[in-house]
C-alpha cells in the first residue's frame, strides 16, 4: 500500500490509502481481495496512529458515480480532524 495526504483537503485532516495491487471497485474484489482490503483498513490504523487522531476517524470506500466514486482504483480515503454530521450531505 501507499499512503499519502490528499492534495485538497476540505477540513481537517484526509490522507488516501491506496494498495499497489489495482482493485477497480469493491465489488470486484471478491474473496481474492480479503487479505489485501484487510491490509488497506490496517494500514490506515496505522497512519491515524502516527497523525495523532485520537479523537476518531472514518474509513470510506466510495462506489460507482452515485455513491461519490470520481478515481476508478480502490483508494480509501481516511478522515479525521473534524465531526462528520449523519446522513451525509
Amino acid at each position: 500500500c501507499r499512503a499519502f495526504h490528499d492534495l485538497l483537503p476540505l477540513d481537517g485532516t484526509l490522507f488516501l490509502v491506496m494498495p499497489k495491487e489495482p482493485i477497480i471497485e469493491l465489488s470486484e474484489a471478491g474473496d481474492s481481495g480479503e487479505c489485501l482490503l484487510g491490509h488497506v483498513m490496517i494500514v490506515g490504523e496505522m497512519c491515524v496512529a502516527h497523525l495523532g487522531l485520537t479523537n476518531g476517524f472514518q474509513n470510506v470506500v466510495d462506489e460507482w458515480p452515485k455513491g461519490g466514486q470520481s478515481v476508478y482504483r480502490i483508494h480509501p480515503p481516511v478522515l479525521g480532524g473534524y465531526q462528520f454530521g449523519w446522513p451525509p450531505g
